[in-house]
């Protein structure tokens, strides 16, 4: 076979599990129908445990010195008063700060890996279809008419997946009514009335909304900010038209901007229009499958389940999606266990991770928004604590052979 492993899409999900493969002794092939490296714009956030995933395949010192490092996100009130905190990492608590990286950045300290290991990446190939699927293999066609065999295919094109539509030919993402603003600026043009933002703040103020702040790059020279809003479903071309046009997008980030104090007034004064992103939040319905009925055909990351962006994990999600992929599919190759079984395994744990995201999700979400007169939200949604070692302390890897031992 051409591959052991076809991975179409070389976002950051797709290369990562390449790397992950790699590791394991399994040879994989990454098609992208784009031209070059993605670069969609913006940057992630990373959180421990998806650093603990890029620890474990040699990535982390790299990334960590080019992110933004800290600890924790502020709830605060107009005033400075803090309402409450939210961990997004510490070391002793952890073992990891959480990361804010430019999303070009990632992918390159990842690609420059990908590149060191001689791992093929080969970009303008589209996936078109599937052409067979057998028990032990799988033939899929690309734009040009070219058919390549491998013994897995693995779909990691995001929320809008080609390969998805094999599995689920009628399913389209679903929108959420509700998107983010966002922008950035020099760190020197921001004002705030507690001196150096030295971590990511959300100031609440009740009836307006929130406004998110947080430092980027590694030596914080920049502020990242934004706000979200309920919005109107478009088209594609409507989508284009709504980021095309920047005015629109710093005219919302400037209305009403008073209201969150002197930060947000000095960050929205002057934004420069190649730094802002409108985030439309789409969700896929959750899938019975992640895989085809013969489990030659897999999809990971967005693909299998889009997360709105909320509490920051869709990255993070997905880069837990690849590793423990990568670990039990290489068990299945060693004989210790089926690939059915291993299939089964990873996407009951996985879902029940992304499952519990969801709702955490929804906890922020109800913070961040002016309250919606049509919804019932009591003041116990607002005020439910934020419990979250069940999301960053997991070890993956003991998780796996815990679960081979016992197979």
């Amino acid at each position: 076979m051409a591959d052991e492993v076809a991975i179409i899409g070389a976002g950051l999900s797709g290369l990562t599990l390449a790397l992950a493969l790699h590791q394991q002794g399994i040879k994989a092939t990454v098609y992208e129908s784009r031209s070059a490296p993605l670069n969609i714009g913006g940057a992630v956030m990373l959180s421990p445990n998806a650093l603990k995933v890029l620890d474990a395949l040699g990535l982390y010192q790299n990334v960590r010195s080019k992110g933004y490092n800290f600890d924790l996100l502020e709830m605060q009130k107009i005033t400075g008063e803090l309402l409450e905190t939210y961990e997004f990492g510490g070391i002793d608590k952890y073992g990891y700060q959480a990361n804010r990286i430019y999303r070009h950045e990632l992918i390159d300290v990842i690609l420059s890996d990908i590149k060191a290991k001689n791992i093929s990446v080969i970009y303008g190939k589209k996936f078109l279809r599937v052409v067979e699927e057998t028990n032990d293999h799988v033939t899929w066609e690309s734009d040009d008419g070219q058919q390549n065999t491998a013994a897995l295919l693995v779909g990691a094109d995001g929320i809008h997946s080609s390969v998805r539509k094999y599995l689920y030919p009628g399913l389209e993402p679903k929108f959420t009514g509700m998107g983010g603003i966002t922008a950035a600026v020099p760190a020197s043009q921001v004002v705030h009335q507690g001196g150096k933002i030295d971590k990511p703040i959300t100031i609440m103020v009740e009836g307006k909304g929130s406004f998110v702040i947080a430092p980027q790059k590694a030596d914080a020279s920049e502020m990242f900010f934004g706000r979200q809003k309920r919005m109107t479903e478009q088209t594609r071309e409507g989508w284009d038209a709504v980021h095309a046009d920047k005015e629109a997008s710093v005219k919302f980030l400037q209305e009403g901007a008073e209201a969150f104090g002197q930060v947000a007034v000095t960050a929205t004064q002057n934004i420069p229009h190649d730094k802002i992103n409108v985030w439309p939040f789409y969700v896929i319905p959750r899938l019975d499958n992640w895989a085809s009925e013969k489990r030659r055909v897999i999809i990971v990351g967005d693909s299998a389940h889009a997360i709105p962006p909320s509490a920051g994990q869709g990255i993070n999600q997905a880069f837990e999606d690849v590793y423990m992929f990568a670990l039990l599919f290489a068990e299945s190759q060693k004989g210790k266990v089926q690939l059915e079984d291993a299939l089964t395994f990873w996407q009951s744990y996985r879902q029940g991770r992304v499952d519990k995201v969801l709702q955490l999700n929804k906890q922020i979400d109800i913070r961040r928004l002016p309250k919606d007169p049509s919804a019932e939200q009591g003041e116990s949604d607002w005020q439910a604590p934020f419990d979250l070692g069940w999301l960053y302390e997991p070890d993956f890897k003991a998780e796996v052979e815990k679960w081979v031992a016992g197979a």
